[in-house]
């Protein structure tokens, strides 16, 4: 394609949100420009999604291996190699960008490599070229940060960036933040056999996750070795000859851990450089934009991270695509009422709607049903007995507020809550719904008849 002849729409950020934005455009007919510094996939593909869950493969499959012998496998001197580890997981991001690449390709979109800038209302910088496109959405991410603190920046006190291309497998870790990313690495890193530490400014880990499920997973971390400090304030790290000493409160005491290594797991920040001369206006920090992702200026769109609603690779795509759509004339409005939450743990967590806490604050009228896993025929054959499925339904009517799971692919059993709190469906709904068996989604159909009665398969409610 010419650049000459400007483009219908131009998108700055190849991330999830930008790449899938520049698709869902193309689908719909128009000539789609977009613009990437780096690698297209952006952070998901190349430092979030895919590196981590590639790692997380990783210490199942060793975890797997060590409990072999249980369903009669043997499987001898089990053990990790840590750079070939990191070499599968450098071959699994390579063959979904070069994947990426040639979808890109196929759609005939024009992929312009640089820093993009907007520059005004229809113009994009890119390098030293001038990029003309009847509408812009811009989708540049985000980057993690670091606590201001004295250390913060040492040798060896690492971001989640940085800990996918550690050389060597550090015999301790120190994790600073016991939110999502956090409790993720603490769970790679304890089952590689690390001595891992967390230090979590809150009362709790994980506070975007039900507290009850939040504080069944600590209990778990803590079965795992891992050492949990809540109510912990870090105040300095200094460096000790090749390690880290960390100093922090607890409390009234004052305690000190030392670490091979450092895990900043602090959040994020969202990447703003290239709006600068533009003139868009903020909301607390991130990029303010209305329900149909329409920015301040007049024709200029925006998605994902930079607009900071939720920080999460699908959620960006999901507003790409509403972006793109409404640039073309579209009038769609973004829902958040079913985002799922999910949590590359071991075991994983998931879950979609209000915790109950949130319920009890509202003064929602509602009933809980738990089923454990332990009580399911599929969990027990594959090993994975932990957790438990947890909804949260309105009384009388019955009505899905809620569903959290703990437990063996939760990630991908919360579908079905998402759907369903999406449309609106009764515990009575789940439950007339046959489930397939020995399957894991049996437990929210278990879960959902102790709304309506009592599950089949627990002798205990």
């Amino acid at each position: 394609m010419s650049e000459d002849v400007p483009f219908d729409v131009a998108i700055i950020g190849g991330g999830p949100g930008g790449y899938v934005a520049a698709i869902r455009a193309a689908q719909l007919g128009a000539r789609v420009a977009l613009v990437e510094k780096d690698r297209l996939g952006g952070a998901c593909l190349h430092r979030g999604c895919i590196p981590t869950k590639a790692l997380v493969r990783s210490a199942e499959a060793l975890l797997e291996a060590k409990a072999a012998s249980t369903f009669g496998v043997v499987v001898k001197d089990a053990a990790v190699d840590f750079g070939a580890m990191m070499a599968w997981k450098k071959r699994a991001v390579a063959q979904q960008a070069e994947e990426l690449e040639k979808l890109i390709a196929w759609r005939k979109i024009a992929v312009l490599r640089g820093e993009g800038r907007l520059v005004g209302p229809g113009s994009i910088r890119v390098g030293d070229r001038l990029v003309a496109a009847g509408r812009i959405i811009i989708a540049t991410g985000s980057l993690p940060t670091r606590l201001p603190i004295p250390g913060s920046s040492l040798p060896g006190v690492l971001t989640s960036d940085q800990i996918l291309e550690l050389g060597a497998l550090p015999e301790s870790l120190v994790i600073i933040g016991a939110g999502v990313v956090g409790c993720e690495f603490a769970s790679i890193f304890s089952a590689l056999g690390a001595r891992v530490t967390i230090l979590e400014v809150l009362p709790r880990i994980l506070p975007p996750v039900d507290e009850e499920i939040a504080r069944r997973f600590h209990q778990i971390l803590r079965s795992q070795g891992v050492t949990i400090h809540t109510k912990a304030s870090l105040q300095e790290i200094r460096a000790e000859g090749e390690r880290l000493r960390l100093l922090f409160g607890l409390g009234e005491e004052q305690q000190e851990v030392l670490a091979d290594r450092v895990l900043m797991a602090v959040g994020h920040r969202p990447c703003r450089d290239a709006l600068e001369e533009a003139g868009l206006a903020l909301r607390d920090g991130s990029l303010a934009v209305n329900e149909r992702l329409e920015t301040s200026v007049e024709n200029v769109y925006a998605a994902g991270d930079v607009v900071g609603f939720y920080m999460l690779a699908y959620v960006a795509s999901y507003q790409g695509i509403i972006a793109a759509e409404n640039a073309l004339g579209g009038r769609r409005q973004a829902d958040y009422r079913a985002v799922p939450n999910c949590l590359y743990t071991l075991p994983e967590i998931a879950s979609v709607g209000l915790r109950e806490e949130e319920a009890r604050a509202q003064g929602v009228s509602y009933k809980v049903s738990r089923f454990p896993f332990s009580a399911l025929a599929r969990a027990q054959l594959l090993g994975q007995p932990l957790g438990l499925v947890k909804l949260i339904c309105e009384e009388p009517s019955g009505r899905l507020l809620g569903v959290h799971i703990l437990g063996p692919r939760a990630t991908d059993i919360i579908a079905e809550g998402v759907l369903a709190l999406r449309m609106g469906a009764t515990a009575q709904d789940l439950a007339h719904t046959m489930h397939g068996h020995p399957n894991l989604s049996e437990a929210i159909y278990e879960a959902a008849w102790g709304i309506i009665d009592s599950p089949f398969h627990l002798r205990r409610v």
